[in-house]
């Protein structure tokens, strides 16, 4: 498929989409978006296994959402634009992990996709922000939600009541990227994460994300019986038994990622 608004590459099994609007410092659009969505469905077919996400240039990871598609919209037209599936639900709902390479500017809509996003890895010149406030608006791409789930209530409040916009350092102290590194290091650190994690069974990642996510959706009685079934559900796959025999034979195992086997069918 062919892209108008973001490039999509690949180094090994890390697949890196970059939004490619740097005259816009990146700004969502509606097209850019969809596209997101686009490719991130095609993603798990392709035998890829981590997805990293960034900004073109050097000024913004995404500086926002496109605000001249606001201009003139009624609440009604608003409702139905946010009936469609949304790009910040793609990047939380992909089964491969995916990281924020952040860069620049990450603001409003940018956060939230920033926020949706399984680690977050940030340069020293990033600036982080839900500024919404300041139009007279609210964040409505899960900010209110996934912000307050990682920093904690107060922090949270603070932030999107102020607008205030913080540094890479400061993210770093709340708990909302996980790495602060030089703006000239990002691409390569993010990369080494990246490639460890690829390494890992492909099945074991995506159970392991689904059940991690559970904790901010479940209650913990919930959360830890789906951990169970999660956890049996991987003795279904290749991917098990190869990583236990390499353990045994004290070797590097070789994950395949083969489609688990249905519960309740012997393997063949």
């Amino acid at each position: 498929m062919e892209y108008q608004n973001i490039l999509l590459e690949s180094e090994g099994r890390v697949s890196i989409l970059t939004i490619n609007r740097p005259e816009k410092r990146n700004a969502l659009n509606q097209a850019t978006r969809d596209e997101m969505i686009a490719a991130m469905e095609a993603l798990p077919a392709s035998g890829q296994r981590v997805l990293i996400i960034t900004g073109a240039g050097e000024k913004a990871f995404i500086a926002g959402a496109d605000i001249g598609e606001f201009e003139g919209r009624t609440a009604l037209d608003q409702r139905e634009v946010m009936r469609h599936r949304r790009v910040f639900d793609a990047i939380e709902d992909c089964p491969l992990p995916v990281i924020a390479m952040i860069n620049g500017f990450c603001l409003g809509g940018g956060m939230e996709v920033a926020l949706s996003a399984d680690i977050r890895i940030a340069g020293k010149n990033a600036r982080l922000g839900q500024p919404e406030i300041n139009l007279g608006i609210i964040p409505g791409g899960g900010g209110t939600q996934r912000l307050t789930r990682l920093v904690g209530e107060g922090k949270s409040m603070e932030l999107i009541l102020t607008g205030d916009i913080i540094d890479a350092g400061v993210a770093h102290d709340l708990g909302l990227v996980n790495h602060v590194v030089p703006a000239n290091e990002l691409r390569g650190f993010t990369l080494g994460l990246a490639s460890r994690i690829a390494d890992k069974s492909p099945v074991a990642l995506a159970l392991a994300k689904e059940s991690i996510k559970n904790a901010g959706r479940m209650g913990i009685r919930e959360a830890m019986t789906a951990e169970t079934d999660l956890f049996c559900l991987a003795f279904t796959s290749d991917d098990k038994r190869e990583g236990v025999a390499a353990f045994l034979e004290k070797r590097k195992p070789d994950f395949k990622g083969k489609q688990l086997i249905p519960i309740g069918k012997p393997p063949a």
